[in-house]
């Protein structure tokens, strides 16, 4: 699908809006929706959240942008999620763009889709070598640079609580081994192999771990739906309803069984402390 990028100029904006043309829906091309629809015809356009917020406009209303000193007036349909240039964005069809002068809806460039399953590196190292050099073949993705730190820094705090409730259920599984030591020697002492008393410990702490992985996934899903939109508000950015719900039921599966595996996890060392201490060492313990 051709694409035409163009500059452009808008009421309220202290800088040039950068305008994205394509001739055909853009939907597949990376964009998310944050609301709205996408542009059905000439003059409809969807523009990122900073344009809306520098221009205090909403989706709906309408506007007038300048393409070389040559204005027309465009509808806003919708809200896209998009980080670059601030921002300060509007995708529209060529057929709008075209309305200032046929030349800006010459396209710049060419974006293809591939079928699922096709490497994106491969076809486009491919298509290169067929072009020759005096052409640009190159893969290319609308990731958000923002979405990325956010993501990492998600995962960060993620791992970082993991370890802390790993070490927590290993002190409070150590502190209740030394305590039962010597229901420990009894158990030993009547034929208990180490790998039962293995067993044994990690029982005590399992239960908990399902329980509090249960309790825990609906709480954390709501906590991801406040937290996500409000770091992304700190950057000025929209959430999109997609990067809301992103748990399935294997996902929350999962989500609920990692509370037994932090739990088993942390009751490891003290378990094994439990299964190699000596039986007449657990019987004379306190």
């Amino acid at each position: 699908m051709a694409e035409a990028d163009d500059s452009a100029s808008a009421p309220g904006l202290p800088r040039q809006l950068r305008v994205t043309a394509f001739a055909g829906n853009a939907a597949w091309t990376g964009y998310d929706l944050v609301r709205g629809h996408w542009y059905a015809g000439p003059g409809q356009v969807d523009v990122a959240t900073g344009f809306l917020t520098a221009t205090g406009k909403a989706v709906g209303d309408t506007t007038a942008i300048s393409f070389g000193g040559k204005p027309i007036t465009v509808r806003i349909v919708g809200e896209v999620f998009d980080s670059d240039n601030k921002g300060v964005d509007l995708v529209t069809s060529t057929r709008t763009v075209a309305a200032a002068g046929p030349g800006f809806a010459d396209p710049d460039q060419y974006d293809v889709g591939l079928r699922p399953g096709q490497s994106a590196t491969a076809y486009a190292q491919a298509l290169q070598s067929r072009l020759g050099r005096q052409y640009l073949a190159a893969v290319n993705n609308r990731n958000s640079v923002v979405i990325d730190l956010m993501l990492a820094i998600i995962g960060t705090l993620t791992l970082m609580l993991a370890v802390v409730a790993g070490v927590g259920v290993l002190n409070m599984v150590l502190m209740n081994t030394r305590e039962r030591v010597h229901d420990l020697g009894i158990f030993k002492a009547i034929g208990m192999t180490p790998r039962q008393t293995i067993a044994m410990v990690v029982c005590w702490v399992a239960g908990t771990g399902l329980v509090a992985g249960v309790l825990a996934v609906p709480a954390g899903i709501e906590v991801h739906r406040y937290v996500l939109p409000v770091m992304a508000a700190g950057a000025e950015l929209a959430v999109p309803p997609s990067f809301l719900s992103v748990y399935g039921g294997a996902e929350l599966v999962l989500l609920a069984l990692a509370g037994v595996g932090i739990a088993v996890l942390g009751a490891l060392l003290p378990a094994g402390w439990a299964a190699r201490i000596r039986t007449a060492t657990a019987l004379h313990a306190e």
